[in-house]
């Protein structure tokens, strides 16, 4: 005696997810580093992220008014970490998704490497308090220390252009 087989329920036609609108971000960072000392030191800072977490990255932020992506990479890092720097050359940029208060955002961030021109580390000239720690990481365990992978590749990049251009 054959048993009937059940049929697969019918899915429900389900409408079309409503679609978030889009908003365009551009920053300006990147690596200042101190070429004066031997294991060529480079200034990071810590942020908490939206779930609570310590983040270790590269200073960045938006360009104000007309400044130029280099030149708001330098207002920014100094502002974040404390040190002051000329841009050496672009290392590029990566651009991201995340969707926050009803919108998607796509952001790219342009980075630059920086030699160290003077300052010290402090986090009390970011104007918007993000930065809650900054750190002298050597450029070989920046890497290491980074908590975004693409990140991590702008460092690699830093890394071979002192290597083999410096």
């Amino acid at each position: 005696m054959a048993f009937p087989v059940p049929s697969a329920p019918k899915k429900r036609p389900t409408a079309p997810a409503a679609a978030l609108p889009t908003v365009e971000e551009v920053s300006a960072g990147g690596i200042v580093v101190d070429l004066a000392t031997p294991s060529h030191p480079v200034a990071i800072i810590a942020r908490i992220n939206r779930g609570g977490r310590l983040e270790w990255c590269l200073p960045k932020g938006h360009p104000e008014g007309e400044e130029t992506n280099e030149e708001a990479a330098i207002r920014e890092i100094e502002e974040e970490t404390g040190i002051a720097g000329e841009v050496l050359s672009p290392l590029g940029s990566i651009d991201y998704w995340f969707t926050v208060s009803g919108h998607r955002v796509h952001k790219t961030v342009h980075h630059f490497l920086l030699r160290a021109t003077g300052g010290h580390l402090t986090t009390d000239n970011d104007p918007d308090h993000e930065a809650v720690d900054v750190a002298w990481v050597d450029i070989d365990d920046l890497g290491r220390k980074l908590s975004f992978p693409n990140e991590r590749r702008i460092a690699d990049i830093a890394r071979e252009y002192i290597i083999h251009q410096l």
